[in-house]
């Protein structure tokens, strides 16, 4: 394992725990993880280790946690693992001395057909934006946030009432399969970097922002598709927000109902048992699991079981 090239791995999430895992199956020398550090949870608030860190330490892994990238000490300790090559798989925002060092670079797994979908939450913005298809792309880290040279992807169908949540679980097997293809062509140098500028050409860029609170409540003026992208595209986290008799509610899982309504967009309306639908500018919303403030998600029967409507 040791003529092999050197690996250092960066990564913290489950979505990450993937492609590590995929490295090690593959037989790739990883010498290191990168993680976040360690962090207070729960009602205890007890320190909590990342989805990485566990994932590491379970296969012996060595282990970085910096409190901050560009720290001396962190740089210095990171050189001790002599990488050839470090692999980032949602981590945080690394500064170029970091990224730039290793011979062959740094590269990342991104969740969107770029330069589609570049920045925070691709997965959330193309289902928000109602598109068929997303996928996984490997690229090489530069100074700019998600613009490097291209040098695998592969395809990801959206179908129409997919979740982000759903999309995500393809999308971490898809990505670490891809980027274990991609190491395995840079190794023998069956692949090359295209640059995103040959790429881009006339495309009209979609972008994906990280998502504030504001991005999450529901205009019921707007068209249901709409709707139901937004809805789908937010669930499981963070959930798009609505008020139901003056009361903040999270909805996950919806359908389109046809027909032209004769209430007002917003209206909630129920059997108050089994049913219930929320009006929009050109048709219904049909709820099937909804969150009322304060309370745990829960499917829409059980949510009518304690629903009372304002007198």
């Amino acid at each position: 394992m040791d003529n092999k090239p050197r690996i250092v791995f960066m990564g913290t999430p489950a979505f990450a725990v993937a492609s590590l895992s995929a490295l090690l199956q593959a037989k790739m020398n990883v010498v290191g993880v990168v993680t976040a550090p360690d962090k207070p949870a729960g009602r205890g608030m007890q320190l909590q280790k990342s989805a990485v860190k566990k994932f590491a330490l379970a296969h012996d892994l060595p282990i970085l946690q910096p409190e901050k990238l560009k720290s001396p000490e962190f740089f210095e300790a990171l050189k001790q693992w002599q990488p050839d090559l470090q692999v980032v798989v949602a981590f945080r925002m690394l500064p170029e001395q970091i990224w730039s060092f290793p011979p062959m670079g740094t590269l990342n797994v991104h969740g969107s057909l770029l330069p589609q979908y570049r920045g925070a939450a691709p997965i959330n913005w193309a289902i928000i934006n109602g598109e068929k298809e997303t996928g996984v792309t490997t690229f090489q880290l530069q100074h700019a946030i998600d613009t490097g040279a291209i040098l695998l992807q592969d395809l990801i169908p959206i179908a129409p009432n997919n979740t982000a949540g759903e999309i995500h679980d393809t999308m971490m097997e898809v990505g670490a399969q891809l980027l274990v293809k991609t190491l395995h062509g840079l190794f023998d140098n069956s692949i090359k970097a295209v640059p995103q500028e040959q790429v881009i050409g006339n495309l009209a860029l979609q972008h994906a922002p990280k998502i504030f609170t504001k991005d999450c409540e529901i205009d019921w003026e707007k068209p249901c598709a709409s709707i139901h992208n937004l809805i789908r595209g937010l669930a499981p986290f963070p959930g798009a927000i609505t008020k139901i008799d003056g009361k903040i509610v999270k909805l996950f899982l919806t359908q389109m109902i046809e027909g032209m309504p004769k209430e007002a967009p917003g209206s909630f309306i129920t059997d108050g048992k089994t049913f219930a639908k929320i009006a929009c500018k050109d048709g219904y919303i049909g709820l099937s699991d909804i969150q009322w403030e304060g309370k745990k998600r829960m499917p829409i029967i059980d949510f009518l079981r304690g629903y009372r409507k304002p007198t």
